[in-house]
């Protein structure tokens, strides 16, 4: 849950590496620091703290050479310090390390070299990697190349690492296991980037490589990039294009990326549905059924793999799969899914949902799920990302990359993948029939404008916002459609405001969590005009008659609702199916403008990263 950058070429190296940090820094932002090379010396300037902490460290310092790599760190072994911050040095200083990922056997491997005479200065588990590496260069009598390869073949864990020698000044070796990385071609082989995901490379060159798991690549200036797996095998070098405008790293005018991610859905949505959503007569057409329509009509059974925001939309997803399709649905959180040695069939169709696809758990319960002959379908934003890769076939969510750690656009994304799944394999299965069917997408079609009618609202909830930045508490519920949205608001309250927030279906309300209801207590009702609406009413007068603090987001026309809530929020009508995609709007503009009211950073919240790359 890091970001690595790293530059070789004939411009100066370090402007690229931390314009690259900032454009990574929603990976991780524990520490920073940044290793480059000039006539034989490898200068290093790290700081705990953001990119802009590091940039007023190594201000006046040497900072000059064409090659260097870079490193926003997230922590996982040893605290946030300048101590344990990226890159990391051999004994010797000639090899320096930047690293995303867990090398598991770690403390083996240290206790190996320290018998060796190797001694440590950071607690981290990626200074035993680059001690490992100089230890390999020496036994092996090799260069760089082959001393990573040899070294990672010693590793058990996840790894993707950029590696330089103050020795050979010419090239940068790189390797992956289960983290991401991209690597960029400049012309002619004039200059090579190396990048957790693509953000930092698009200004430069849109050719990009994506190895895979087990590769190991040498970037060496005027060759052609060289990759090989473990036991030294060649593999072929694929380029292709990436397809990133760069508008879309920028906050546009908002003073956060959150706010601006959460202002773009509509335009977003439309995205998603372009191409595949059809107008006159209204058909949905996704290349996943027509090219594996027989197979996902075969299944017997799917089963939803999440974590996080996408588990709520994975819930969603059970309800439409099971009513749209008549097909039984399970959702598992992917880090439980993978240790409870689940019963998996061969007609079983395990779908995985990750806005990055690179998440560890959902990746790790997919190589389950298809190790028991399970068929794998992806849906996941990243464009070459590892689950796209490794799933059978799959659908993009197409919301452009989202930089702010809480997740807004990619959920409704999401959302909308699932309802053009599983309608559309509704009616092959002839169980939804036509005419619900063309009202149903006539219906999806309008969303994009119904969302933005909600976000016309912002100033309304961002005046309500100021009433609750003295919670500590807060309860979300709801029911039906609308109980996984409870959860997806409390998260994003939690998230960004650090107020101690649960979702619960209104119905359990009575089950134990009533006993916290008092006026200091704030309870939020997704309770819009659809299924169990009377009965949430019914709970709203249970909260009520215990001096709850009620607030409710309601379908516009609702007089029974604000004759009890003591603030509403409005938003249009829609379908049942639908009111997730509408009810969540109201739930991401209050965490945001509770949050900013608080004086909190919304884009980077404590302890938290974007890419959950580690278990």
């Amino acid at each position: 849950m890091c970001g690595i950058v790293g530059y070789i070429g004939k411009r100066e190296a370090y402007p690229v590496l931390i314009k690259g940090l900032h454009q990574l820094e929603y990976r991780g932002y524990d520490s920073a620091g940044v290793a480059l090379i000039n006539n034989g010396r490898m200068n290093v300037y790290k700081s705990k703290g953001k990119v802009s902490d590091l940039e007023a460290k190594a201000s006046g310092q040497d900072c000059s050479g064409t090659i260097g790599i870079a490193h926003t760190r997230w922590a996982t072994h040893g605290e946030p310090s300048e101590r344990n911050a990226h890159p990391h040095l051999s004994q010797s200083g000639n090899l320096a390390i930047v690293h995303n990922g867990i090398i598991e056997n770690f403390a083996l491997l240290r206790n190996q070299l320290e018998n060796k005479g190797f001694t440590f200065k950071s607690d981290t588990d990626t200074e035993v990697l680059v001690q490992l590496i100089e230890y390999m260069k020496t036994k092996h009598s090799t260069d760089l190349f082959n001393a990573v390869r040899h070294a990672l073949k010693k590793c058990i864990g996840a790894y993707a690492i950029a590696v330089i020698d103050k020795t050979n000044p010419n090239q940068i070796v790189a390797a992956r296991k289960g983290s991401p990385m991209v690597i960029g071609i400049g012309k002619d082989n004039s200059e090579f980037f190396v990048a957790s995901d693509a953000s930092p490379i698009v200004g430069y060159t849109k050719n990009v490589v994506y190895p895979e798991d087990e590769q190991i690549v040498l970037c060496e200036l005027g060759k052609d990039l060289k990759i090989v797996d473990l036991n030294n095998k060649n593999i072929d070098v694929v380029p292709q294009e990436v397809d990133m405008d760069l508008s879309m790293l920028t906050k546009g005018g908002f003073p956060h990326f959150m706010l601006k991610e959460i202002f773009d859905q509509p335009q977003c949505l439309k995205d998603c549905m372009r191409g595949r959503m059809l107008s006159n007569p209204y058909d949905i057409t996704l290349s996943a059924i027509r090219e594996h329509k027989d197979r996902l009509l075969a299944a017997k059974r799917f089963i939803i793999v999440a974590c996080g925001t996408s588990w709520h939309a994975g819930l969603i997803g059970k309800q439409l799969i099971e009513q749209f399709c008549d097909i039984p649905c399970e959702v598992d959180y992917a880090s439980e899914f993978r240790y409870r040695n689940p019963v998996i069939y061969k007609d079983d169709i395990v779908i995985a949902i990750s806005q990055s696809g690179e998440t560890a758990d959902t990746l790790a319960a997919i190589q389950l799920a298809r190790e028991k002959g399970a068929y794998i379908f992806g849906i996941v934003n990243a464009v070459g990302s590892s689950i796209a890769r490794a799933t059978d076939t799959g659908i993009y969510i197409h919301v452009g990359p989202e930089i702010g750690v809480a997740s807004t656009k990619a959920f409704t994304g999401q959302l909308m993948c699932l309802y053009m799944l599983s309608i559309a394999l509704g009616k092959e299965k002839s169980i939804v029939k036509e005419d619900d069917f063309q009202a149903m997408v006539k219906e999806l079609e309008a969303i994009p404008d119904k969302i933005q009618h909600v976000l016309d609202k912002d100033n309304i909830i961002a005046d309500l916002s100021k009433k609750f930045t003295y919670a500590t508490n807060f309860i979300y519920l709801g029911r039906g459609w609308n109980y996984p949205v409870a959860l997806e608001g409390a998260l994003k309250l939690k998230e960004i405001s650090y107020i101690h927030a649960e979702g619960y279906p209104a119905a359990e309300m009575k089950h134990g969590p009533i006993a916290l209801i008092d006026r200091n207590m704030p309870v939020l009702f997704v309770a819009t005009h659809h299924q169990n609406y009377q009965k949430i009413i019914s709970n709203m007068q249970e909260v009520k008659a215990r001096g709850g603090y009620i607030i409710a987001v309601i379908t516009e026309g609702d007089e029974q609702v604000p004759a009890i809530a003591d603030d509403c929020i409005s938003v249009p009508q829609t379908m049942a199916p639908f009111a997730p995609l509408l009810s969540v709007i109201p739930l991401q503009l209050l965490a945001y403008h509770v949050a900013v009211d608080k004086g909190l950073n919304v884009d980077m919240p404590r302890n938290l990263a974007k890419s959950v790359t580690v278990e």
